[in-house]
């Protein structure tokens, strides 16, 4: 079983940027799709970011596009974030997840083994 832990919130003004973790251990996750969620308060868990088993295939939801990389150590067992020019929207806690195979790509009850997620907070 794989437990994921996410790190490297904060708090930032808008147009900083921070680089969240996600650390897997338990199991390898180099064979999985790995996702990036996030949840504002009393709003639904959204898709951010995936990212693909060799760290090639991307995608992002289009208000990241442009600010925000997802990468890879595969040796490390960890995923990252990178989050540029951070906006008051992006306020949130950010969550890592484990697809499924054959699994959807962008629904968050598609992934599994969620960690506690990391906050997010973008002052304007």
């Amino acid at each position: 079983q794989v437990q994921l832990v996410e790190s490297g919130g904060g708090s930032v003004q808008a147009g900083g940027s921070l680089r969240l973790s996600c650390a897997a251990s338990g199991r390898a996750v180099s064979t999985s799709v790995m996702g990036w969620f996030r949840q504002a308060p009393a709003k639904e868990r959204e898709f951010v970011a995936w990212i693909g088993v060799r760290g090639i295939m991307k995608n992002y939801t289009d208000s990241v596009l442009g600010r925000f990389t997802a990468s890879r150590d595969n040796a490390r067992n960890t995923v990252y974030l990178q989050m540029n020019n951070l906006k008051p929207e992006d306020t949130a806690v950010y969550y890592c997840g484990q697809k499924r195979p054959g699994a959807d790509f962008y629904n968050p009850r598609d992934y599994d083994s969620w960690g506690q997620g990391t906050q997010v907070t973008v002052s304007s």
